[in-house]
């Protein structure tokens, strides 16, 4: 999905019940149990893989949802958990819808991260894009399913600390790599090669990208 070069300032400034999300245990307080850090980098894979993938991906972004359940599932089972590829998430937020689902999925525990952003983007027809849906109130009943409760909800859509953080993190992205759609995925080999793939690619073709970095 191509992306407007507007300021995500102006997307602050305008005004699915899965079973894997139904069995989280409840936070405590806004970082959740064991606290965590919202900011921190969210990663599958052995940090010591031959190839870093970074996923830049917005949680609006029908390509991305339509990469995550055509091709995700293999990249996982044979590149991640083979110890071939380190998988990084970056979140780069459409709109102001993706920013607050983005800041809500950052701020439930690290190991819930990857289920709900997968659960988020397989339900965008039911919280994101439903006509007459409030999309924020959708997100609320899906976090609590996650284990965050709607106090901690309210709190975390309402951090302008967070909110401030991913439009760096948008701008960065954007004057560092040049994101200008998503999904887009930055390869990097341990070798310092890099190759760049844009689009919901099939598995042959993401693969492809991951060899071409790791010799």
């Amino acid at each position: 999905m191509s992306v407007s070069r507007r300021s995500l300032l102006a997307f602050v400034a305008a005004p699915l019940v899965l079973p894997a999300l139904a069995t989280a245990a409840p936070m405590q307080g806004s970082m959740g149990q064991g606290g965590t850090d919202p900011k921190a980098e969210r990663a599958l894979g052995a940090a010591d893989a031959p190839v870093t993938v970074t996923e830049y991906f917005s949680l609006t972004c029908t390509h991305c949802a339509e990469f995550v359940r055509s091709t995700f599932p293999q990249v996982k089972s044979q590149l991640i958990d083979t110890g071939k590829l380190r998988y990084v998430f970056y979140d780069f937020p459409l709109d102001q819808v993706a920013l607050t689902a983005a800041m809500v999925a950052r701020s439930l525990p690290p190991a819930r991260y990857e289920p709900f952003a997968a659960a988020l983007l397989a339900s965008q027809d039911r919280w994101a894009f439903a006509r007459g849906v409030n999309s924020t109130e959708e997100l609320a009943k899906m976090a609590v399913l996650a284990g965050m409760d709607r106090a901690t909800f309210d709190k975390v859509i309402a951090d302008t600390d967070l909110k401030n953080w991913f439009m760096q993190q948008r701008e960065d992205a954007e004057k560092s790599e040049g994101i200008n759609a998503t999904p887009t995925f930055v390869f990097v080999g341990k070798n310092g090669k890099k190759n760049r793939v844009e689009g919901s690619v099939g598995f042959d073709k993401f693969a492809q990208a991951v060899a071409q970095v790791a010799g």
